[in-house]
């Protein structure tokens, strides 16, 4: 199974960053605005996302841990050739500021040459969104 990690230090608040993480169904506006351009509840624990090229997926919420400020999310279906797609994302402290790591694991291992690109970009957009106040 490949991996990628995207860890990220942010210059913001690990609550601020916390609570945008946390809001599930405002992921396009509050987390990744311009990386996914739409979310739309899929009931209480799904949604469904569009990315800036497009691509649509539905993300099933697997877990959130208030303590260690931790979510997990899966991809049943919908990636084409994709055995297993599953990724958390965390908001670790780290100085004045913190540190927000995001992984995900997926099969088959080639996958991760069209998804590590993607998280590259949706990095570079929760470090926009969340450092120049834009969540606010």
């Amino acid at each position: 199974m490949a991996t990628i990690r995207k860890e990220i230090e942010l210059d913001a608040s690990r609550d601020d960053v916390w609570d945008a993480l946390r809001d599930f169904h405002a992921v396009h506006e509050r987390l990744v605005p311009g990386f996914v351009v739409d979310s739309r509840p899929d009931g209480d624990t799904a949604r469904i996302v569009t990315f800036f090229n497009g691509a649509v997926a539905r993300e099933v919420l697997v877990g959130i841990d208030e303590t260690a400020r931790r979510l997990a999310y899966h991809i049943p279906d919908g990636l084409p050739g994709c055995t297993h797609h599953g990724a958390s994302a965390e908001v670790l402290p780290d100085g004045t500021g913190c540190r927000f790591v995001w992984v995900t694991d997926v099969l088959p291992d080639e996958l991760a040459d069209t998804i590590e690109p993607m998280m590259e970009i949706g990095a570079d957009a929760i470090k926009a969104t969340l450092e120049d106040g834009s969540d606010d």
